[in-house]
């Protein structure tokens, strides 16, 4: 008889532990920045209130982290697959299929105004497939590259340029708050962001040194040429 109330004690003991030791858990996700370490930590709590639940037993307990399970580890394979895609699209010179899951799919037409000069900026737009003309610089937005990213960067938060279907195709929007939060749910995508920002600025600064040699080329010219008599 009195090894089996120490049997029982002992199962309520480590019960109660579990318990304690899944509830620390829990407060622990509250002291982490990220999303990854965040998510496993959820499931190892997951996983010993499921423990707790039915050595207690607890059903409601159980059922609720029975539920919670499941969605923390598609959640937790979700944001690594952002990671590696992040990673991989650095590595391959920005491919924009692994943001898919996180956008809207729209379809353009020719001759469609995406967005003109002056419009409010609210959302990055990526080409997957057709093209786009900006017909204030002249030129072509081919599939796999990305508008309206600097929007997002800008104190006015207007269109600079505007973006008129060529070919039609299919588009990817997402939202500048979408942006904001992967921003900061995930570092990798901050520097992915960061990155296609850079190469757009870089870019706009070649068109504007490329123009003003032009123009200092045109300049030149008009000196040398001989004055009218």
């Amino acid at each position: 008889m009195f090894g089996f109330l120490s049997t029982e004690m002992a199962a309520v003991g480590l019960t109660e532990w579990l318990g304690y030791a899944a509830a620390a858990l829990v407060f622990a996700t509250f002291s982490v920045k990220t999303m990854v370490p965040l998510r496993v930590i959820a499931i190892a709590s997951n996983v010993l209130f499921l423990l707790y639940g039915y050595l207690h037993p607890a059903y409601p307990v159980l059922i609720l982290h029975a539920t919670l399970l499941p969605l923390n580890i598609f959640r937790l394979h979700q944001m690594l697959s952002l990671v590696r895609e992040t990673k991989e699209s650095h590595e391959d010179d920005l491919d924009m299929n692994w943001i898919r899951p996180f956008t809207t799919t729209g379809v353009m037409t020719p001759g469609q105004v995406l967005f003109r000069k002056g419009d409010p900026a609210n959302a990055i737009i990526f080409v997957m497939s057709g093209s786009l003309r900006i017909p204030e610089l002249g030129i072509t937005i081919p599939p796999g590259e990305v508008i309206g990213e600097l929007g997002m960067l800008s104190p006015d938060r207007v269109r600079t340029q505007s973006a008129v279907c060529v070919d039609g195709g299919q588009i990817l929007t997402i939202t500048y708050d979408q942006v904001r939060q992967l921003f900061f749910q995930n570092p990798k995508f901050g520097y992915y962001f960061m990155q296609l920002s850079a190469r757009r600025l870089f870019e706009n600064m070649k068109r504007m040194q490329a123009e003003l040699e032009t123009l200092r080329g045109h300049s030149a010219a008009d000196g040398l040429s001989p004055a009218e008599p």
